[in-house]
């Protein structure tokens, strides 16, 4: 059966500052988009997982890794070969 609703499917789920993504999700749920505030990231844990800023080449990521993704500023996830678990920190409070 077809659902006939046209709801936005997140292929992940949070506890606290905690991101868990779901490696089970389908492909075509992991996008390209903008966060709409300043983040600092943290691989908590997942392999094979990889990052892609707008107009560049994808990178690995690895557990204890830390970067910064601007706001307003097109980036996606491409899945790797189990979930990933990343910490979420707010730098705009």
């Amino acid at each position: 059966m077809t659902s006939l609703t046209n709801e936005y499917y997140e292929p992940y789920y949070n506890v606290g500052d905690i991101r868990i993504f779901d490696v089970d999700a389908e492909d075509e749920n992991y996008v390209w988009h903008m966060d709409h505030d300043n983040r600092r990231i943290k691989i908590l844990e997942g392999d094979g997982w990889q990052f892609q800023w707008e107009g560049c080449l994808p990178w690995l990521l690895k557990p204890g890794m830390e970067f910064n993704i601007k706001k307003n500023e097109y980036h996606r996830l491409i899945k790797g070969v189990n979930d990933l678990k990343i910490q979420i920190t707010s730098l705009d409070k």
